[in-house]
């Protein structure tokens, strides 16, 4: 499979546990996840935009943190007009960005950005109730 997200070519890290045992890497996530995402996980502000053909879009917090389960290490944020953050991760000096293809051609900054954190994120009930569900999901594959 050819991959587009950031940071593909160095997405090698391993899992830090055995949640997921058909997850070894972040590509096998990815494989995974393009099955899953939906509508339904989706943000709720860009659901009306969610298509098959840009099934990352609004996905990147709930997938962000579902990474950071799977696999460690810190979720960061690249503030976006309107004052809502894009999620990534970094792990050691491995940095991707599963749902980075939402943006196109745009090229965005993966450094000195913001660590993100759970509680704040999940603090919005509708946005831990998606990621339960891709968690959910996940697990039924």
């Amino acid at each position: 499979m050819k991959y587009n997200f950031y940071g593909w070519e160095t997405a090698d890290v391993k899992p830090i546990n055995n949640i997921y045992p058909s997850i070894h890497s972040p590509k096998d996530l990815y494989d995974a996840l393009s099955g899953i995402w939906s509508a339904e996980t989706c943000a709720p502000r860009m659901r009306h935009n969610w298509t098959p053909e840009n099934k990352t879009l609004g996905q990147c917090s709930i997938t962000a943190f579902l990474v950071q389960d799977i696999f460690g290490g810190k979720v960061y944020g690249i503030l976006r007009t309107g004052g809502n953050y894009h999620c990534y991760n970094v792990i050691g000096d491995c940095v991707f960005d599963l749902t980075s293809e939402q943006f196109g051609n745009e090229k965005l900054i993966y450094e000195n950005n913001p660590e993100q954190f759970r509680e704040v994120h999940f603090s919005k009930e509708e946005k831990h109730l998606r990621y339960e569900k891709l968690k959910k999901l996940l697990s039924e594959i």
